[in-house]
């Protein structure tokens, strides 16, 4: 469970014990801060615990997963990513909590699409770009990844599988010429079988 410090100041409390109490717990281990104010229950005290992708919504409100953690997701590169990134039209930035490490990086709000609310697989529901816009994404904020040799780095798999048609939608809808060369280049990788 995820919650803000404020779901518990509802009604006539008194704002400073809360602090302490939610302090009190967190030193003790039965809570674990994510950001200032929003805590979850540590694990011992969960049933099951929230899935990294929900944690990384809630911690940054305006986001959803993408790069390498979506593309990890959805059986596009063979890594296993430990950190979590999103994207974000707000700052950048990097934290490190007792749930795992989250990223989020910056996007400018005309290039926010292709993501939706859907399942990571535990029940809940979280945003996550789709194969096809996390791979746009993340060549979009690395330098020269529109090359065909970072791609071939990247060893992308199951191409068969990705939705070519949304990915050039996608490419013309930014009109970055990186990402219309990029999908030129995914296109004849998945083409060629590769």
């Amino acid at each position: 469970m995820v919650f803000s410090s404020g779901f518990l100041q509802a009604g006539r409390v008194d704002k400073a014990d809360i602090a302490r109490q939610l302090s009190r717990w967190t030193a003790e281990g039965k809570l674990i801060q994510l950001r200032r104010g929003l805590y979850m229950l540590a694990g011992n005290h969960l049933r099951r615990a929230p899935h990294r992708f929900l944690i990384a919504n809630r911690i940054q409100r305006g986001s959803y997963v993408s790069l390498q953690s979506a593309l990890a997701f959805h059986s596009m590169i063979p890594e296993r990513v430990p950190v979590v990134t999103s994207v974000t039209t707000g700052r950048p930035r990097f934290l490190e909590t007792g749930a795992g490490s989250y990223q989020f990086r910056h996007l400018h709000p005309e290039l926010f699409f292709g993501y939706l609310a859907g399942d990571p697989g535990d029940g809940s529901s979280a945003f996550l770009a789709f194969p096809e816009k996390a791979l746009l994404d993340l060549i979009h904020l690395t330098p020269g990844s529109d090359d065909p040799g970072y791609l071939g780095e990247l060893r992308l798999q199951n191409l068969e599988t990705l939705n070519l048609d949304r990915l050039n939608e996608f490419a013309r809808h930014s009109r970055r010429k990186k990402w219309l060369r990029a999908a030129d280049l995914v296109k004849e990788m998945a083409d060629k079988g590769e």
